[in-house]
């Protein structure tokens, strides 16, 4: 979560670069930011941006950048962990490395360069979501998270106008006051004790009035908002996003989600026939597999009761998912398990529940299924 608040968008218009990565068109937008490394190499910008196109395009692959990955069960510090190639993983440290030196050599020169404390706070956000996601090195990553609150803290008090600067401070908040009391003990934490409503309170404050993480801001809250059960709140930031990068259907997948989470399943069901549709008519952006749409009106209609329903739209997905990341596959074929349980059919649940296990074995899903082998799932309210 961390890093995604180290992106530049504003309502000026973007980049190429930034078109492309907010449309979720990352091998295009890989290739506009290596031109502008090279056109521009003595910039920590055009590294930082190179950097965080290299980890978003395996977030994207992983699956990681949907929010909870529609289970709603994964705790705020837990993600499973992701697998990048060795060459993706050194493109990715050399581009941080180079940036961070880029804006030391600066900041030795001049400590009030604001423009400088900016990038180094940039590069070690997205230390941080790398340390987290791909080493699950925790402790490294709330390290370099702090890192970065410090450089955008220096922001701030050279240029209290600086409102851009807040977005870090009110993550920084935000995740330290989720942290319970003996980690935030930790000695680089010194200082800092995590507030999450003045985490929020700043985070608004960006949304509305930001210029470089505006958009960003309003990603982050709609994150915040669904893990503390406030749908109807996620929602008009979601709307403003997806209409500002339609070729981006994550947005509108979160919608359905929301929707569903505030008791509105027409709604969402709505968003995805128009999803559907957009992809059945080869629409600019729709790019997400069938089966993906048909997995997620699986999963709504499982939390709605309607197993039936359920059953037939994730029996569509389960012939093939390899168009999937390993949790929505995984989730799929736990899904199905406890429709069939849902229904009575305890053979072809178990079936399921083998192949969800089989698919991904160290994933989260896996090991529930791994729960109702020896006991039908049971829905507990």
């Amino acid at each position: 979560m961390f890093a995604s608040a180290f992106l530049a968008a504003a309502d000026r218009p973007l980049s190429p670069g930034f078109e492309h990565f907010y449309n979720l068109e990352y091998t295009e937008s890989i290739s506009s930011f290596r031109a502008e490394v090279a056109a521009q190499p003595n910039s920590p910008d055009s590294w930082n941006h190179l950097a965080q196109a290299l980890l978003y395009s395996e977030m994207f692959k992983a699956g990681a950048l949907e929010s909870e990955l529609v289970s709603g069960s994964n705790p705020f510090v837990r993600r499973e962990k992701m697998n990048p190639s060795p060459e993706v993983a050194k493109q990715f440290d050399d581009c941080l490395n180079k940036a961070l030196q880029l804006t030391e050599d600066r900041l030795s020169k001049n400590p009030k360069d604001v423009a400088s404390l900016y990038s180094s706070g940039v590069a070690y956000g997205l230390r941080a979501n790398y340390n987290y996601l791909v080493r699950k090195a925790w402790m490294d990553a709330l390290k370099d998270a702090t890192n970065a609150r410090k450089m955008h803290n220096r922001i701030i008090e050279v240029d209290p106008s600086f409102v851009d600067a807040r977005l870090v401070q009110g993550v920084h908040d935000y995740l330290v006051g989720s942290l319970p009391w003996h980690t935030k003990m930790l000695g680089f934490l010194a200082g800092f004790r995590g507030d999450r409503q003045e985490g929020l309170r700043n985070l608004k404050l960006v949304s509305e009035e930001g210029n470089l993480a505006k958009y960003d801001a309003k990603v982050l809250l709609a994150a915040i908002y669904r893990r503390e059960r406030r749908p109807l709140e996620a929602l008009p930031l979601l709307e403003s996003v997806s209409q500002r990068f339609p070729r981006n259907y994550l947005f509108k997948l979160e919608m359905v989600q929301m929707y569903s989470d505030a008791g509105n399943k027409q709604a969402a069901l709505t968003i995805l026939d128009r999803v559907e549709s957009l992809k059945k008519s080869n629409a600019p952006g729709a790019s997400l597999p069938f089966e993906k749409i048909w997995f997620y009106r699986g999963n709504l209609l499982f939390w709605y009761r309607d197993y039936d329903g359920a059953i037939e739209c994730l029996r569509r997905v389960t012939p093939d998912t390899s168009a999937l990341d390993l949790h929505t596959a995984v989730v799929t074929w736990m899904r199905l398990g406890q429709s069939f349980d849902a229904k009575g059919k305890r053979k072809e649940a178990l079936e399921a529940y083998r192949q969800a296990i089989k698919t991904g074995p160290q994933t989260d899903a896996a090991k529930e299924s791994q729960n109702y082998i020896g006991s039908p799932w049971k829905r507990l309210t």
